[in-house]
This record gives structure tokens, C-alpha cells and sequence, in this order.
């Protein structure tokens, strides 16, 4: 937080990133004000801009902690509308809680005012669609219009995205795997393709091994991370630094 006071009102076009959430990750000791931290995250967010958090509950005594859901709904509270509610599927090792296996987080995309910036993220269809006309359904009274789509073999992806973590799959950055809980970077840059353009200012407050950094400089994006554990910020350093020699 005393890093982000540091950040002037309104100039940050996306913030990225996965807090340490409840005890699931023991985080060098520390915790965080996450109503601080939600409050700093608006001040800093454009108008139309997007925060992307990725986030989990624990579980004790049988049951979930619901903090996902208090978040995103605090976020609400504090001026952003909940866009979208993502699940990030992944393989997961097995539990022994009595209950079908965890294979998802959360992906809260939250939103300043209008969003300004989506570029889709493109699947192949599981069959062609050869219409070039096709019924298309008013939000409001549930009516159709007929509108031209022109064919296409393409569809946009869906808001599950499955994409595992682990060795050989969040990174080929042997050292990122020192931190605990890094995340794939192709979770990193689908999402900061998703909701920014070239030359937007990218923030991750809660840095750890420094993918998004990573991801948004190899995506031609301007990029704060900040790290309050000395040992992954050197991790982050060193990775973010050799992907900057490698584009030289």
C-alpha cells in the first residue's frame, strides 16, 4: 500500500494479479489490507479500465471460507462493477475433504465505469458454421434479430479457461518455481491481451515470481510490480530481467 500511494490517481489501464488468500499459501509471513488494497486499486484504475483478480477459499472445518465472494462483492462496494465471474480450470492435486476435487479459481473482472478495451481471445469452433445470417437475441426483451456473421471457422473462447499449472506448464523459468504459487503465463497474457493494447500501463501489487511483468513486456506494455518479500522480488528481477535481455 505505501508503494501504491506512490502511483498517481487514475493512470493504471489494468491491474493483474493473485493476493495470498487466506492460509493457503504460507507467504514469508506476511498478510495484507485487502480493503486498502481494494480502495488503492480503484483510485489507480482508469475510467473504463479493468482489474483481473484471481483468488480462492480455503477450507476449514469442512467448509469453504466464501472470501472470493466477500471480495468481489466488497469490490462492488467500492465503485467497480463485477464484469465477469472467470474460472481459471486447472489440475489440482487430490484433497481429502469428503468432496469432489478443487480444479478452479476465480477470475473477478472488475471494471471502472464502461469497459474501454476487450480484444477476445479466439477458439476454433468444434464444427464450421457455414450460415452467413443468423437470429441474434436482444438482451432486453428477448426478441431475435437477423443479423450478418459471415462464416467463419473461429469463436470466441468461453470464460472457463483451462489451463494447467505446475513444471513444464506455468513457465520454462526454472527459478520462478521457488515461489510457491506462481501462475501460468499464458493465464498472464490472455487476460492482458484481453483488456489492454500496446503502450498501456500494466500493475500487479501482489508481484511474487513476476509473471504478469514478464507477460507485459513481451507484450509491448508498461509495467509496475510491487513485492513486498525480498526473496521473490529477487526471483521476479531476475526473471523480468532476462526476458528483457532476450528482446535486445
Amino acid at each position: 500500500m505505501e508503494e501504491m500511494k506512490k502511483i498517481p490517481d487514475k493512470s493504471i489501464d489494468l491491474v493483474l494479479t493473485s493476493p495470498p488468500y487466506d492460509d493457503l499459501r504460507e507467504y514469508e509471513g506476511y498478510s495484507f489490507n485487502f480493503e486498502g488494497v481494494a480502495n488503492e486499486i480503484y483510485r489507480l484504475v482508469k475510467d473504463g479500465g479493468v482489474c483481473v483478480w484471481v483468488v480462492n477459499d480455503s477450507t476449514k472445518d469442512g467448509s469453504e471460507s466464501g472470501t472470493s465472494f466477500k471480495q468481489a462483492l466488497y469490490f462492488k462496494e467500492v465503485g467497480f462493477k463485477l464484469h465477469d465471474t472467470m474460472i481459471w480450470h486447472k489440475h489440482s492435486p487430490p484433497l481429502t475433504h469428503k468432496r469432489y476435487e478443487q480444479h478452479f479459481e476465480y477470475m473477478f473482472i472488475l471494471v471502472r465505469g464502461s469497459i474501454r478495451t476487450f480484444n477476445p481471445i479466439m477458439e476454433d469452433k468444434i464444427w464450421e458454421d457455414n450460415r452467413e445470417f443468423k437470429n441474434i437475441r436482444r438482451e432486453k426483451d428477448g426478441s431475435y434479430d437477423r443479423g450478418f456473421i459471415g462464416k467463419s471457422d473461429k469463436k470466441i473462447k468461453g470464460n472457463v479457461w483451462k489451463i494447467n499449472t505446475g513444471g513444464g506448464h506455468a513457465t520454462m523459468d526454472k527459478i520462478a518455481y521457488e515461489h510457491p504459487a506462481i501462475y501460468p503465463e499464458k493465464l498472464c497474457s490472455d487476460h492482458i491481451i484481453s483488456w489492454s493494447n500496446e503502450g498501456d500501463t500494466i500493475l500487479d501489487p501482489f508481484m511474487g515470481s513476476g509473471t504478469t511483468i514478464k507477460m507485459a513486456k513481451i507484450l509491448k506494455r508498461n509495467a509496475i510490480g510491487i513485492e513486498i518479500s525480498p526473496e521473490y522480488y529477487k526471483i521476479a528481477e531476475k526473471r523480468i530481467n532476462n526476458t528483457m535481455e532476450s528482446m535486445l
